[in-house]
């Protein structure tokens, strides 16, 4: 294959802002509407953190989260040394996960969990909003999944020690061979019959709205023959914005949308089919979301 012809190796991972690069001004459109909704050159967005919740974050939840993370690691490690599947560890990331939402005061309800059950295999795509939507997605999907994440990860002890040993999927930005490389690794483990989970983003939204999607998990689909399955999280922005280090407990969603097939289709259609992912994602982000394209939700004020 040549990676000059293949799309945009920019399609994140469940992991936060893991943005693999790429190359190719045409290879990576997503939908006009959700693109126009984070265009830079907006106004930064403003937040009003109470100062209980600061304090609530600060003294109690950071320290909670950061005990939780480092012994959850530490079982997943052990379980590592003989589950080669990544079944257990898997097991261990959603009580991880679970844990770490009580310890925010957030549940999760998900919306449309029947539709997980039609397509096992698949490639699901969010929108990626927080630092809180890896540990959304570990809680609420019923299933073993793999993420793709950036290489240079593996090289961190205990982190890429967990990579290596859950079977998570590398992604090599440094040159456009390494990259298309990266996602055939994705291709293949879709082939043997285990699911991704896709932010095609790449990075998390500055200000909440959805933002250019990539056409690398439209790619991945393609190349595997599997549905792609649109996610909407509802919540996150709001619970933990970028930038900003205190929690403001709230309810939390997961919106499933109808799978998208991919039978039929070749890889010359990612970016139409791109485009139609994150049409999907964009109209059950902006139905239930206190989010429209033109407006911050309330409580969020914008410089002027």
């Amino acid at each position: 294959m040549n990676p000059s012809t293949s799309p945009k190796a920019d399609l994140g991972s469940a992991g936060p802002d893991a943005r693999p690069g790429g190359s190719g001004p045409d290879a990576s459109r997503g939908s006009s509407e959700p693109a126009a909704a984070g265009q830079a050159g907006a106004p930064p967005p403003v937040h009003e953190i109470p100062a209980h919740l600061r304090y609530l974050t600060w003294f109690v939840s950071i320290p909670l989260m950061a005990l939780a993370t480092a012994g959850f690691g530490c079982v997943s490690l052990v379980c590592g040394l003989w589950d080669r599947s990544g079944r257990q560890q898997h097991a261990v990331a959603r009580v991880w996960a679970r844990t770490l939402l009580r310890i925010a005061l957030s549940p999760v309800r998900i919306v449309g969990a029947e539709k997980l059950k039609h397509h096992p295999v698949a490639v699901y795509a969010s929108n990626h909003l927080s630092y809180m939507d890896t540990p959304v997605l570990f809680a609420r999907l019923p299933f073993q999944f793999r993420i793709l994440a950036k290489q240079g990860l593996w090289k961190v002890p205990f982190v890429g020690w967990y990579l290596e040993r859950s079977g998570q999927v590398p992604v090599d930005s440094r040159s456009p061979r390494s990259a298309v490389a990266g996602l055939l690794r994705g291709v293949a483990a879709l082939k043997a019959g285990m699911p991704l989970v896709l932010f095609p983003e790449g990075a998390r939204s500055p200000d909440g709205r959805l933002q250019v999607a990539h056409s690398g998990c439209a790619f991945m689909a393609l190349r595997a023959g599997v549905p792609l399955v649109p996610l909407a999280l509802i919540g996150t922005y709001e619970l933990l914005p970028i930038h900003v280090y205190s929690l403001r407990p709230r309810p939390l969603m997961v919106i499933v949308g109808d799978p998208i097939p991919t039978a039929g289709l070749t890889t010359k259609d990612a970016d139409a089919l791109t485009e139609r992912l994150y049409e999907e994602i964009g109209k059950m982000y902006y139905r239930y979301s206190d989010f429209t394209p033109d407006t911050a939700p309330e409580g969020v004020e914008t410089l002027p």
